[in-house]
């Protein structure tokens, strides 16, 4: 069903840019990947479709969004159950095709209302 641009508000066009900017490069989901919350030592949080690689601390994230800070949930484990309730407030870098990760030491698999959540900040940039 195609959107009468003219009838939405202000917030709503927002909102469907950034719909838009998260589907700019991203491939189609890999059979078998649950979009995850992924922490590592030291490059940070991340959210996409993870693909470990040999149960090691090493793997990728397909469709990857950089956490640099949320607001509206007290854990990454709240973080994937539920998302966050403030995403104005959040830092979520624009989305990346993939990208390769070392060092990986929390992998949290998340809801589907939490993957929708995510997806649906407004993309941190400057």
């Amino acid at each position: 069903m195609k959107k009468d641009l003219n009838k939405l508000t202000f917030e709503q066009l927002e909102k469907e840019v950034v719909v838009l900017k998260n589907k700019v490069e991203t491939v189609d989901k890999p059979k078998g990947l649950s979009y995850c919350v992924v922490r590592t030592y030291s490059a940070g949080v991340f959210t996409g479709l993870f693909d470990r690689k040999n149960k090691c601390k090493e793997g990728t994230v397909f469709n990857a969004r950089r956490i640099f800070y949320w607001d509206g949930a007290a854990s990454l484990s709240q973080l994937a159950n539920e998302g966050v309730k403030k995403p104005q407030n959040c830092k979520f870098a624009q989305e990346v095709k993939e990208v390769d990760l070392r060092e990986i030491i929390e992998v949290i698999p998340c809801t589907k209302i939490a993957e929708e959540n995510i997806k649906s900040v407004k993309i941190w940039e400057q």
